[in-house]
């Protein structure tokens, strides 16, 4: 299929509607950028092809050359003027083939100050590859990685560094807490939620809460929990509970959440959590079996009544 062909064949009819594979562009910007990034391989020598997916394939089946993924790429450009995708398109290529070209890292030598874990979403990875690894929270595994001038590998054989699934792990939650967090807090109608950002890691901080709460939004107990959201792997988003703030705090995290799920590179859930003083993760929502808005978990329900009742004034 020729540039021009795939162009057209992404577009389609209604231009300006939301491309179903490449969110969050219209199909308009997703033709514009099937476009640029087949002639960006072209111009580093790959023969590649757009059949409809959301990734450039070989044009021929028996050629060695790279599958790339068009899905965090479609998100990046989104959050940029169209001018300026053309140069963003061919750095990002120039880098890919650059990883390509340097072949697989190799494991690091020094695990126990080098992995660094992470939260990935299952359906990222070859099931047989994780098959035994429990979820974090649905859909979300806790996998070792390391990181080298911004580009973050996974380690899913811990023995090929001479170590265990659980020394990996305990090395990676330790390095994990000795990240830094840039926190802004944002107040809307008397609650505030707290953003974690900065960092590919700053939603996988998501698995040392205890150290978040207590070094960078200095809450050393939380009696009520939090709510909690990880819709992007470079966002954490929290709201101490405090009082019966928390319903309308639920209702901004789950709008937040739902929209950095669906444009921010890296997806990891649109749900938002409740967790327990001892950091238990729960549902802070739950479906009606009609399909109606989503209702309050029984757990959450539970506590705002604790809640309701602790606000009340004393009987004269």
């Amino acid at each position: 299929m020729t540039i021009d062909a795939a162009t057209e064949y992404a577009q389609g009819n209604n231009s300006d509607r939301p491309d179903l594979i490449l969110t969050p562009l219209s199909r308009r910007q997703a033709a514009r950028l099937v476009h640029l990034a087949l002639s960006a391989a072209a111009e580093l020598g790959l023969d590649l092809a757009y059949q409809g997916g959301a990734a450039l394939v070989p044009a021929d089946r028996s050629a060695d050359n790279p599958v790339l993924g068009l899905s965090n790429l479609a998100r990046i450009v989104a959050q940029f003027d169209e001018a300026h995708w053309p140069v963003l398109v061919e750095e990002h290529f120039d880098q890919l083939l650059e990883q390509l070209r340097q072949g697989p890292p190799t494991p690091p030598t020094d695990p126990e100050r080098e992995l660094i874990q992470r939260l990935v979403p299952r359906d990222a990875l070859p099931a047989s590859w994780t098959a035994d690894r429990p979820d974090f929270l649905p859909g979300l595994l806790s996998v070792p990685s390391t990181t080298d001038d911004g580009i973050v590998t996974m380690f899913l054989e811990p023995a090929d560094m001479g170590i265990t699934w659980a020394d990996a792990e305990r090395f990676g939650l330790a390095n994990l807490r000795g990240l830094t967090d840039h926190v802004e807090h944002v107040e809307h109608e008397d609650l505030q939620v707290d953003f974690i950002t900065g960092t590919p890691f700053a939603a996988s901080r998501a698995l040392v809460l205890d150290t978040v709460l207590r070094e960078s939004l200095h809450v050393d107990h939380a009696p009520h929990g939090v709510l909690a959201a990880v819709p992007a792997r470079d966002t954490l988003m929290l709201h101490v509970i405090r009082d019966l703030s928390v319903i309308p705090a639920l209702g901004l995290l789950l709008n937040v959440a739902a929209r950095s799920h669906a444009h921010d590179p890296g997806p990891l859930s649109p749900e938002v959590f409740m967790v327990t003083p001892d950091f238990r993760w729960l549902p802070a929502t739950t479906v009606s079996p009609d399909y109606t808005p989503l209702r309050l978990s029984s757990e959450l329900e539970t506590l705002t009544k604790v809640l309701a009742t602790s606000e009340l004034p004393p009987r004269s």
